[in-house]
């Protein structure tokens, strides 16, 4: 039998009363059709079984079809190299990528100044998502260096006034707030912070300057003292609670700026015979999996990671299309589980 023809946009605009195109249009996912007519063009076209030429299609928009995510490698006990709360995200945008029609490229990211070469200019992407920076400062020459390339890139970070290019972060200042509200309806009053608090780490330090903010309009305040510089993991959230313990000042809550770095706390506290929370309320941050499953579960701040992930993809398609694109942040709320105690717990305290 003679191989049936495969059809083409010509016969799925005939079919759905439209023209090329608009066919076009619908095929590489443009808003500006509306959704009546984009419903009608996907019909016909599955129903002709269309299938996109991407090859093709690449040649004539000069796009690759592609979205590169490159992630920051983190310390890390296993050899993935990837800090756990980026991997919820990873699904999401990989999803996200999905309903776009688009191809995603997962590496980790160079620290070179020629990402762009690599990846858009070589047509292997068309945008880049980053995930992870370590030192903002240091980081922030390359952020330069891909806007004054041209680069279409949207990051997952810290929103700061004037930043180089489009981020997407969590209301980090926010859930250091809901923090130190929380703390202090369960009586503590000497809070601990384990996480660099600086411009260096610019999402560790909003945490921060929340919770100060909060206890400080309760009366209460932070005391710098209680500050131990930490980077995201287990073993360094171990060694900072163990600096804080050597330095012999008393404290009663430890908020650590991420879950990562209160689960080697709690490991620490637990070995100098420290109860938690009848001793010591911990609190973190990012809600990985991890948090629910310690012991005491941890209470923590949760950032929405699926819709991080699909604002991450939004954003990079708009800009890609040079379409106006902001910097935006996702609301944050907080989680409360054992490690943290009760208000119950905390008038008992109080009492004796």
């Amino acid at each position: 039998m003679p191989k049936k023809p495969k059809a083409t946009s010509v016969d799925i605009a005939y079919r759905a009363g439209v023209s090329q195109a608009t066919v076009s249009r619908v095929l590489r996912g443009s808003p500006l059709v509306n959704i009546e007519t984009r419903k009608r063009v996907e019909a016909v076209a599955r129903e002709l079984n269309y299938k996109v030429d991407r090859h093709a299609s690449s040649l004539r928009t000069q796009r690759a079809g592609c979205i590169a995510l490159l992630l920051f490698e983190d310390p890390t006990p296993d050899e993935s190299h990837i800090n756990p709360f980026f991997l919820s995200m990873l699904g999401s945008i990989t999803r996200a990528c999905a309903k776009h029609g688009q191809d995603l490229l997962v590496s980790f990211q160079q620290l070179s100044n020629d990402w762009h070469a690599d990846y858009e200019n070589s047509m292997k992407a068309d945008g880049l998502i980053l995930l992870g920076y370590g030192d903002y400062l240091a980081y922030q020459s390359t952020l330069e260096s891909l806007v004054e390339q041209g680069t279409h890139f949207v990051r997952w970070g810290a929103v700061l006034p004037g930043q180089p290019g489009v981020s997407i972060g969590c209301d980090n200042f926010h859930g250091g707030q809901l923090v130190g509200e929380h703390l202090y309806s369960v009586g503590r009053r000497k809070v601990a912070f384990l996480g660099d608090a600086s411009t260096h780490y610019p999402e560790f330090f909003a945490r921060y300057r929340g919770c100060d903010v909060a206890l400080h309009d309760l009366g209460v305040g932070m005391d710098p003292a209680l500050q131990v510089d930490a980077e995201s993991s287990e073993d360094a959230g171990y060694a900072a609670a163990r600096t804080l313990l050597e330095r012999g000042k008393p404290f009663d809550a430890v908020f650590a700026a991420s879950d990562l770095i209160a689960l080697g706390a709690m490991r620490a506290l637990t070995e100098q015979r420290l109860r938690i929370p009848e001793d010591v309320s911990v609190v973190g941050f990012d809600d990985i999996p991890m948090a629910r499953f310690a012991n005491p579960a941890l209470t923590t701040v949760y950032q929405n990671t699926q819709r991080a992930g699909e604002m991450l993809v939004d954003s990079l398609l708009r800009a890609i299309r040079d379409e106006p694109v902001e910097s935006q942040m996702i609301p944050a709320s907080l989680i409360v589980r054992k490690s943290s105690g009760s208000v119950a717990m905390a008038a008992d305290d109080l009492a004796e």
